[in-house]
């Protein structure tokens, strides 16, 4: 028996939608260009789990200033109560796909965000990469 089994996965919002995205957060503080908001199929835009604006625009997605970004971001992700958030949609629903619009899937917030997560996670919650 496994229980009440949570997942967390990201996703570029410029993807397919798929059956199994479950619960669609958007995760991104600005609406990405070009993606309408039928297309997008949310549940929820949680715009307050998004870095900074002083934050994002700093990092402008530099690959060598990703380091310090995360550091930052992690710090601001502390006292978010959109954190709280996120986690309650993972304990009530079996999937809850983050999404964004950067292009890199390495090198972007969201990516921070499930990290960052996966720390926040109680025993038994699963979240998956």
């Amino acid at each position: 028996m496994t229980g009440v089994r949570d997942v967390l996965v990201i996703k570029r919002i410029y993807d397919e939608v798929a059956d199994d995205d479950g619960y669609r957060v958007l995760v991104d503080r600005l609406w990405p260009r070009g993606v309408s908001k039928e297309r997008a199929r949310l549940d929820l835009w949680l715009k307050d789990i998004a870095p900074s604006p002083p934050l994002r625009t700093e990092f402008a997605h530099m690959q060598e200033r990703f380091g310090d970004f995360r550091v930052q971001y992690e710090a601001e992700l502390e006292d978010n109560p959109a954190v709280e958030t996120l986690l309650d949609l993972a304990a009530n629903n079996p999937r809850v796909t983050l999404l964004y619009g950067a292009r890199d899937p390495e090198t972007n917030h969201a990516r921070v965000l499930l990290e960052f997560l996966l720390g926040q996670t109680h025993p038994g919650r699963r979240v998956e990469k």
